[in-house]
């Protein structure tokens, strides 16, 4: 939380010292109610040692979806925006959305509507929920408005826990491999390569391979390690540069096995933030602007700008769905009932639905097929290091015999 260093006065004289707040305006109104009139007031910067480290969003999904349903409940119990603002960041657990409530209900307090002052806090706050809450505003509709967005960002936690879920198994199974290997190779394999040396012969390829790889561990290990972090850092390099991450996307989405499952989160995601939108009564040309930028997949977005083009030339919004291989004909042909009943909003939820649907099924699919496929990667590997040390050991022995 941030610092401020302060000079004032109270009913003893001059008063100077520092106090942590979320903000100025907050640190100010603290020092008032403690009796202390502020002359000066400065924030002190942050260090590596003081700052508050965050990678990627700052607020967990998790957090924001509970914050949402109850923000929702609140509203709908007749508790005011300002004062149900006030409760929620007393009751969060996560520091930048208890940060950015704080500021959302002081400038409530001055005046502001809720979608101008949320929309001062990009990183916590997206624009699907400023733009639902604006209209929302506008309408009247605020508490249905804010029982959407729960419910939206609901569904939309489970299917993100659910391709998650299907992931995390392989890459443990990967971690743990690769550190039985690393484990082998720099304390068993090297007690061997001794006895190996004195026995005088050839030995067999598979063992000149190991032991070679075990000597390049044991002198170059911080090489293994730097081509981690390399690997690590170029895709962070690669998912910011809009251009590069295109085709990051395009290659994750044609993945064997895991690319379909992940190809039916990203569509789950896009028509349930659709129809969540244009049930709010959002225009559609707004909602697909919005939906661009938040569907987190630079592929499906270059086709619904597209679309959005498509749409503002007077024709279908699904012409260039058709000709994109990431949407299936099931998208486009609810799309195109939507469009001719006036009913867009539910068909895309529909279909919203069946993706999600999909991914549990999915993911569920992948679980039970990766199991075995991992463990048999992991014993062939280690069973590889050991048939190496083996083979010369029996060799040695006929030989004694």
């Amino acid at each position: 939380m941030p610092r401020f260093k302060y000079q004032g006065r109270d009913t003893k004289g001059k008063r100077s010292g520092k106090v942590h707040a979320p903000s100025k305006r907050e640190a100010i109104t603290k020092l008032r109610d403690s009796g202390i009139r502020v002359i000066q007031m400065d924030e002190v910067p942050e260090t590596l040692f003081t700052k508050d480290l965050s990678i990627g969003n700052p607020v967990k999904l998790q957090d924001f979806t509970i914050f949402l349903r109850q923000f929702s409940t609140l509203i709908k119990a007749g508790i005011t925006v300002v004062d149900s603002m006030a409760i929620l960041a007393s009751q969060s657990s996560s520091k930048a959305l208890k940060r950015a409530l704080v500021e959302v209900e002081l400038d409530l307090r001055e005046g502001i509507s809720l979608s101008k002052a949320t929309a001062k806090h990009k990183k916590v706050f997206s624009t699907l929920f400023t733009n639902m809450v604006k209209v929302g505003e506008i309408g009247g509709t605020l508490d249905e408005t804010l029982e959407r967005l729960a419910v939206h960002f609901e569904k939309q936690h489970k299917t993100r826990q659910k391709v998650k879920s299907a992931m995390t198994y392989p890459a443990v199974i990967g971690v743990v491999t690769i550190a039985v290997v690393i484990f082998l190779l720099t304390s068993v394999v090297p007690t061997f390569v001794t006895m190996f040396s004195g026995f005088g012969a050839d030995l067999p390829p598979i063992t000149t391979f190991v032991l070679h790889s075990s000597e390049f561990m044991q002198s170059y290990w911080w090489v293994v390690i730097l081509i981690f972090f390399l690997f690590y850092l170029s895709i962070i390099m690669i998912k910011q540069n809009k251009e590069s991450k295109y085709y990051y996307d395009y290659l994750v989405l044609k993945i064997p096995v895991f690319g379909k499952m992940l190809q039916k989160a990203v569509l789950a995601r896009m028509t349930r933030t659709l129809s969540s939108l244009l049930s709010s009564s959002v225009p559609i040309l707004q909602t697909l602007a919005v939906v661009e930028t938040i569907v987190e997949n630079e592929v499906v977005a270059g086709v619904l700008k597209q679309s959005r083009d498509s749409l503002e030339k007077g024709k279908s919004m699904t012409i260039p769905m058709k000709k994109h291989w990431a949407f299936p004909p099931l998208i486009t042909q609810m799309i195109v009932i939507g469009e001719n009943t006036g009913s867009l909003d539910e068909m895309l939820g529909k279909v919203a639905t069946f993706y999600e649907d999909e991914v549990e099924n999915a993911t569920d699919k992948l679980k039970s097929l990766i199991e075995p496929i991992m463990i048999v990667i992991l014993s062939g590997i280690v069973g590889v290091i050991v048939t190496s040390i083996m083979v010369p050991m029996f060799d040695i022995f006929n030989k004694i015999q």
